[in-house]
């Protein structure tokens, strides 16, 4: 008897210690409203009035690489960076303390080098 209740007592415990998979669902990103783009690809910043760095989104239709690049009042690249994205919306961060005092353009560049996005920002 005292083998049958401590077999129980052990599959009860391999059993409820067991991975269940569906327990562990991938979160999904929320966009904020700010974020959202209407397009199947492109680029959006939260807010165009930015002091040390804003939210942006990168949307596209397929994963690969893109690079962004942020141009000064001359049409001059002032930061560029090449990164691998996701198929839809990517929410990033850019940083622009370094940058002084003036308004800029950040634009979204496939592999190619082919203008996906453009949107401009006031660094304050």
């Amino acid at each position: 008897m005292k083998k049958g209740i401590i077999v129980a007592l052990m599959m009860t415990l391999l059993v409820g210690c067991s991975k269940d998979d569906e327990m562990f669902i991938e979160p999904i990103q929320q966009v904020k409203p700010e974020l959202q783009i209407q397009n199947s690809v492109g680029i959006k910043l939260e807010t165009v009035f930015v002091t040390s760095e804003v939210s942006m989104n990168v949307k596209m239709e397929t994963a690969g690489q893109v690079t962004i690049k942020i141009f000064d009042i001359a049409n001059r690249v002032v930061s560029k960076e090449t990164m691998s994205v996701k198929a839809g919306d990517n929410i990033l961060k850019v940083y622009t303390s370094a940058l002084p005092s003036s308004g800029y353009r950040i634009g979204l560049f496939d592999s190619n080098g082919t203008q996906l996005g453009i949107t401009d920002f006031n660094k304050m």
